[in-house]
């Protein structure tokens, strides 16, 4: 098949045009938007024309700047079938850690359900701030050992542990083992 797939092709392009519907969409200026997130004018700029390489964390800055989840960023339309290999996908590093979100699915725009493939390293914690309000993480550890959930109650998981957080409150995690994924599902109003 020859078509390119926008799943597993480059975010940017889907990332640029996201941003820029969602800040037309709240009626700001691109200097609003960045003070709210906390991001140079210029970034956000750059990342509105797909020229930029964003970091997890300034997306998530963004996104809560627009308050909107941060899978509206990376959820272009999809066929009715769909499969995402394990090594496929639209990556989003993090700039603190060793530490990618890839998006497998998003939910439905009433209710937002968007479930996340993590793939993270030991050397660096992946310090989350708090999302939109409302938000609720769930977690569960496929491979490896990490410590996962609230910044000042963190719990130690194994294959197999699920935690479910508030992610609307400061929250980490921490790779202790090469090779540590997990799935994570963001719920938000």
């Amino acid at each position: 098949m020859d078509r390119q797939d926008p799943v597993t092709g480059p975010p940017q392009a889907v990332i640029a045009a996201a941003l820029r519907r969602e800040r037309a969409r709240a009626g700001l200026s691109l200097t609003e938007v960045a003070s709210r997130a906390g991001v140079a004018k210029s970034t956000l700029s750059q990342l509105e024309s797909g020229t930029g390489n964003p970091s997890l964390e300034t997306l998530w800055a963004l996104c809560v700047a627009l308050e909107m989840p941060f899978s509206r960023l990376l959820d272009p339309p999809r066929p009715n079938v769909q499969v995402i290999r394990a090594d496929e996908g639209s990556q989003v590093p993090s700039a603190d850690a060793d530490y990618r979100v890839t998006l497998l699915a998003a939910g439905q725009s009433h209710a937002r359900c968007d479930v996340y493939r993590i793939a993270a390293e030991p050397g660096q914690i992946r310090r989350s701030e708090p999302h939109t309000p409302g938000v609720v993480e769930h977690v569960v550890l496929a491979a490896g050992h990490a410590i996962v959930g609230p910044a000042d109650e963190p719990v130690e998981m194994r294959p197999g542990d699920y935690i479910r957080y508030l992610g609307d409150l400061p929250h980490v995690f921490e790779a202790l083992e090469p090779g540590t994924w997990a799935t994570m599902v963001i719920e938000s109003a």
